[in-house]
């Protein structure tokens, strides 16, 4: 993939990922509001599994568009896959990292990866989660 040069083309990306994120992260939102209108309040993780489906999906066929040069490289990566699937799901790019990975043969790296992403963005999830709680304990601790 080229590299943006000149402050034009640097601008022209910036703003194709800055619309394509807004209507990602509108499509996610509206997905929220549809489901949960079927969905007991429990279980809209359900929602995020198929939004993380969906883009996973959608990620490996916009990466096929871009190497068969059906369409606009730029316009795929940075307005559809940087973009609208950036802000719809994050999952895609993790999922699309993991089987290049594992496509060049990088198997204990692309194990690596899945465990560190899974067990420290669940760790840390915890962590945000509970920050006062662990404040307020330290500095009853001192």
């Amino acid at each position: 993939w080229r590299r943006a040069t000149s402050p034009k083309l640097i601008l022209s990306k910036f703003l194709l990922v800055a619309v394509g994120g807004s209507i990602g992260a509108s499509t996610r939102y509206l997905f929220y509001l549809i489901s949960k209108n079927f969905l007991p309040a429990n279980y809209l993780f359900i929602n995020t599994l198929i939004i993380n489906i969906i883009g996973s999906f959608l990620i490996g066929y916009l990466i096929v568009l871009i190497e068969n040069k059906s369409f606009s490289q730029d316009f795929l990566k940075y307005f559809f896959i940087i973009g609208i699937l950036g802000s719809f799901t994050t999952f895609s790019t993790f999922s699309l990292e993991t089987i290049e990975l594992l496509v060049d043969k990088k198997f204990l790296l692309a194990f690596f990866y899945i465990f560190l992403s899974l067990f420290l963005c669940l760790s840390f999830t915890f962590l945000g989660l509970n920050f006062n709680k662990i404040v307020n304990w330290l500095k009853y601790l001192l």
